[in-house]
């Protein structure tokens, strides 16, 4: 196999048939079944999956998948470092960042890039948390921000930021809600408010608790974190959407639990109320990862000095609200969730 075979079976798996990679690589349809019949051969295995609905990759083709993009990034990497040497770094980096974490650094990050490092193009790509990890694990990623470190050899971790995460409800009356509340007091499919709350109880009894599904994880944080409280957790509405959430609670539907950075805009337009965790706080980090099999070129280097210069920036003026930086000593903590 040589390195034209390996880009070619990589195209082939990303666009799911042999027609439209042909179009992509601008070759020849029986010149990709024949290159692919050769490694085959070569491999003594099949390499993909043919079906009605394109192609997928079996065992042996998931495996040289990822050797395959390693070997081809690697190559890339190389040139790109050798051609950029005695200038600015330059080439592709490219970045996984959960929605919520997106909404505050991509902008600023890509600003900042373009005035420092103008030969650099910036590729984010935006989505739950778990696909990202899956991304960076099959080597899409150069970096990744993740809340929960992977427990898999190969990945570098170094901690940046903890967000407060906050109980949400809908906008009542200031006198007639504490503004702190214990989590053992959310029990049920019910949000359970104390005892000091006089007729909101009954007003909010009725009131489901919105949280996103078993897949994302925020979800799998709250439940560990309230399970250690000796709640269970059954909300009434899953929806895995930050916006979706607040807009619900935002109409009456109900209370959730999100970052406090996620809320703060509309906690301070009124359109919701924020009760802050107490008998513990609770916290979640982010994290930078990258494969450490992966070679790190110069550009992504320096784009990942750069974010985390972005993260400082964006704690210490506020703009990250409800965030604080991870001293230089605890970076390397393997903590994926801290409840204070």
């Amino acid at each position: 196999m040589d390195i034209r075979q390996l880009r070619y079976f990589i195209t082939i798996v990303e666009q799911g048939s042999f027609s439209a990679a042909a179009a992509v690589l601008n070759v020849a349809q029986p010149a990709l079944s024949i290159h692919l019949r050769n490694m085959e051969a070569a491999l003594g295995l099949p390499l993909l999956l043919r079906g009605p609905q394109g192609v997928v990759p079996t065992e042996a083709g998931q495996v040289l998948l990822q050797r395959a993009r390693l070997i081809v990034d690697t190559l890339a990497s190389a040139q790109q470092d050798i051609l950029s040497l005695g200038t600015d770094p330059a080439g592709e980096v490219r970045l996984g960042l959960p929605a919520t974490i997106s909404g505050i650094i991509a902008v600023p990050l890509i600003t900042q890039a373009r005035k420092r490092f103008p030969r650099i193009k910036i590729t984010i790509a935006e989505a739950m948390s778990g696909f990202v990890n899956e991304w960076l694990m099959q080597g899409r990623l150069d970096f990744a921000v993740l809340y929960s470190q992977i427990a898999q050899r190969g990945v570098q971790w170094s901690a940046m930021v903890r967000e407060e995460l906050v109980m949400i409800c809908p906008n009542l009356p200031a006198d007639d809600l504490a503004s702190s509340m214990e989590l053992s007091q959310i029990g049920g499919h019910r949000l359970i408010l104390p005892s000091g709350s006089h007729g909101l109880r009954a007003m909010l009894s009725d009131a489901p608790l919105i949280l996103p599904s078993g897949a994302h994880g925020l979800r799998a944080m709250l439940e560990r974190a309230a399970e250690a409280e000796g709640v269970t957790l059954a909300p009434e509405i899953e929806i895995d959407s930050y916006h979706n959430i607040i807009a619900l609670v935002v109409s009456g539907m109900g209370a959730s639990v999100l970052p406090y950075h996620a809320v703060a805009a509309e906690a301070e337009k009124g359109l919701l109320r924020i009760r802050h965790f107490s008998k513990p706080t609770l916290w979640r980090q982010a994290h930078l990862a990258h494969l450490t099999s992966r070679p790190m070129t110069r550009a992504a280097e320096a784009i990942g000095a750069l974010l985390r210069e972005v993260v400082v920036e964006l704690v210490q003026s506020g703009v990250w609200a409800g965030a604080k930086l991870v001293p230089p000593d605890a970076q390397n903590s393997s903590a994926d969730e801290l409840v204070d």
